[in-house]
């Protein structure tokens, strides 16, 4: 069981594991709740929100948001033992796509969630991407944005995280 205050950062590629893993290290808590950042904006997110809705057990309550997330948090204290956030590589997407949201102003926004997870009463979960093992995008400027502030994001993140996870193949390799 993770203790109150503590914040564990879960990270790895596409299918790797990691939202099982959150479930699974969520499995002991009594009071839990789910923060989820996907929009269906197409058929095929649709389907993939779905799939986690139905897989996800019954005992979290759910808040979907897709940007404001440390507000979010903020209104759990005394609430929950416990809350997964999944995932921060959609909320820097939702971010990006808002419009109106420069590198600057994101990069603030994870330094803001990163000191409300501090702050928090509860245990947090934090899931997210590693794009940044794969090849470079040369050919779109706004895929390399993307690339850059999730992996400058994961850091921010990182390290304030008590617990650091990298999934590989389903399988928890603990780096922190």
């Amino acid at each position: 069981m993770i203790h109150m205050g503590t914040i564990t950062l879960i990270t790895g590629g596409a299918r790797s594991g990691k939202s099982m893993q959150a479930l699974k290290l969520a499995l002991p808590y009594q009071h839990k709740f789910f923060v989820a950042t996907g929009q269906a904006l197409d058929e095929e997110m649709a389907a993939r929100i779905e799939f986690h809705r139905t897989t996800r057990p019954v005992d979290f309550q759910t808040a979907e948001e897709p940007i404001e997330i440390t507000d979010e948090l903020e209104t759990l204290g005394g609430k929950a033992d416990l809350v997964v956030v999944d995932c921060l590589t959609l909320w820097v997407s939702n971010l990006m796509l808002g419009g109106k949201r420069d590198d600057k102003t994101i990069l603030a926004e994870a330094d803001r969630l990163a000191a409300a997870l501090k702050r928090a009463a509860f245990a947090t979960i934090v899931v997210t991407d590693e794009v940044g093992s794969g090849i470079v995008p040369t050919d779109h400027a706004e895929s390399r944005r993307f690339r850059d502030l999730l992996g400058w994001t994961n850091q921010k993140l990182a390290a304030v995280a008590d617990k650091l996870i990298l999934m590989v193949a389903g399988y928890p390799v603990k780096v922190k």
